[in-house]
């Protein structure tokens, strides 16, 4: 399996996850991609709740990704904790998805 980060992810990854919490979660994601829930009208994103240290999945963050089976590929495209943010805008939405199609 191979990742692909976009910049808002690794720079966002950063502040939230030391490096081996964020091995933890990309083994996770090798052995189980399809975890995350589809998220409705952006092409097949998908929104992962990740605990963090003892604050379980509710205070955790909000992983959003992108596996392409055909290439063996995840796109880790943002992530944000729940306190920043509910979920993605329909801009966000729209912009990711376009995005995708370029890939």
């Amino acid at each position: 399996m191979v990742f692909v980060e976009t910049r808002i992810f690794t720079k966002k990854c950063s502040l939230y996850l030391p490096d081996d919490e964020f091995r933890e979660l990309q083994n996770f994601l090798i052995n189980k991609p399809n975890a995350g829930t589809l998220i409705q009208g952006t092409g097949g994103l998908r929104k992962l709740r990740w605990s963090l240290d003892n604050k379980g999945k509710r205070g955790g963050i909000r992983v959003i990704y992108y596996w392409q089976l055909s290439k063996n590929q995840i796109y880790l495209m943002t992530l944000y904790s729940k306190n920043e943010k509910t979920g993605l805008s329909s801009k966000e939405k729209k912009d990711i998805k376009q995005m995708l199609k370029g890939w």
